[in-house]
């Protein structure tokens, strides 16, 4: 499988960070922008390809999603979005699909049970791939037409269309990860297990905080490049002086943490997280387990001994808590995290990269490589869990409509995390996004990069 077109992820809605001057024409905007969609469509397609029909069926859990239920969604928020306000005499290919489909659009309407994605065998992924067709030819007519008053109110839609899918591409192959990790056959998805590097110890960067600002410096439609509401708006913080390990916490290192009984010990977690260990019998990372003394895990590689370099991950925010204090230390705060970052650079400038995403084509995160004065694997490999939780930015205001109910309604009971993985794609990342999960959650490609006082 190749990778993606790297030009296809840059952020931007008129081309600005792929350091192309922006065409002046709509026609020659709405040629970008039809390329693009069909970049973008077309990876989704190629990440399913490896999987049969049934394999695209199945939801193992609720919080996962079967792979045609993720490819006919974001399908859906194209047809949804933009051709259903904007395409002559428009009729929905399915109309039971508006209901199908729904993620969480209160305001489009009612939407099946999310649990329940499973049971639904028809559409069959054939039958999803000709809703994409249709909605792709729909889409790339309709904007192969538009005029210049109805591209400047769609093209921000679209772009967001994109990044939409992108993160759902992400997920798909998380989802197909639990998938598959429960069938005794232990199928493979793609990829082989990297080759063994030696470990590297960890280090310690410092930063003086101060008055900072975080938060994206501006949005697409006020000449910025493209960010997420949630990135907004741009704010000052103070922060006092601190460190950052200048890697994310390895296999090997919680393997110590397990022998030092990491997991048995009460006084290391947080309320919640103990019952959790307790409710749920945690005693290792999510895909971990121990045959005759030996600790394997799942990968999308297939099922393989521990590698000690490698970074851990599918760890909750808890197990995360947990271990930094059982180290002494404790997590990044959302904004240091993002202080720190920008002060490094963006990903894209950095030779080698720092962290793994999907163009990789590891399908795993890797070891973190020699130390280099830098924060390491840090647009990558894993997402790294913040003390932070999912809140808005002083004056944060949802966009009107129901895209405004994308990120602002699940401002409450959720972690935030900062990075990437080794299943992002790339350009999607940046110092601003901000991920977040529920603080039990262990299917996300999740890891630790801890964090401490410094000298104070």
């Amino acid at each position: 499988m190749a990778p993606p077109d790297k030009r296809l992820f840059r952020c931007g809605a008129r081309c600005k960070d792929r350091g192309v001057e922006p065409t002046s024409t709509p026609a020659g905007e709405a040629h970008d922008l039809v390329s693009r969609y069909r970049e973008v469509r077309a990876w989704t397609e190629r990440l399913a390809a490896p999987l049969s029909p049934e394999d695209q069926t199945v939801q193992s859990m609720p919080d996962v999603s079967p792979t045609k239920w993720h490819r006919a969604h974001v399908t859906w928020f194209f047809e949804t979005f933009v051709l259903a306000e904007n395409e002559p005499g428009f009729s929905a290919f399915q109309e039971q699909y508006w209901f199908l489909f729904n993620s969480y659009y209160e305001a489009i309407g009612p939407r099946y049970s999310r649990p329940m994605r499973g049971v639904i065998s028809r559409p069959g992924a054939h039958d999803v791939g000709r809703y994409r067709s249709n909605v792709d030819d729909r889409m790339s007519d309709l904007l192969d037409r538009v005029d210049e008053g109805t591209l400047a109110k769609i093209a921000a839609t679209v772009e967001l269309g994109f990044h939409h899918e992108q993160q759902h591409q992400e997920l798909l192959l998380m989802d197909i990860k639990h998938v598959l990790s429960l069938n005794p056959l232990r199928p493979v998805y793609a990829g082989s297990p990297a080759a063994a590097t030696p470990a590297t110890p960890l280090s310690w960067l410092d930063f003086d905080g101060g008055l900072v600002e975080i938060g994206h410096e501006g949005s697409a439609d006020r000449g910025g490049s493209f960010c997420f509401d949630n990135e907004l708006p741009r704010h000052q913080q103070w922060l006092a002086s601190y460190r950052l390990a200048d890697r994310l916490v390895t296999n090997g290192e919680w393997m110590e943490f397990i022998a030092d009984g990491g997991y048995r010990r009460a006084e290391l977690w947080l309320s919640d997280g103990w019952g959790r260990v307790n409710d749920e019998g945690w005693c290792a990372p999510f895909y971990w387990s121990q045959i005759d003394g030996v600790w394997f895990e799942h990968t999308l590689h297939g099922t393989w001994p521990v590698d000690p370099t490698l970074p851990v991950c599918h760890v909750s925010h808890y197990e995360a808590d947990a271990y930094a204090t059982w180290a002494g230390k404790r997590l990044p705060t959302e904004a240091e995290w993002e202080h720190a970052a920008a002060l490094q650079g963006p990903q894209e400038a950095t030779s080698p990269p720092r962290g793994s995403d999907v163009s990789t084509e590891t399908w795993h995160p890797r070891a973190a490589g020699p130390a280099d004065g830098t924060l390491r694997q840090l647009f990558g490999d894993c997402w790294e869990w913040t003390s932070s939780a999912y809140l808005p930015y002083p004056g944060f205001r949802p966009a009107p409509g129901a895209i405004g109910e994308y990120n602002g309604k699940f401002m409450s009971g959720q972690m935030v995390l900062r990075g990437g993985c080794a299943l992002t794609p790339p350009g999607h990342a940046r110092a601003s996004y901000r991920n977040f999960f529920p603080a039990g959650a262990r299917w996300p490609v999740t890891g630790v990069r801890l964090a401490d006082d410094g000298g104070r």
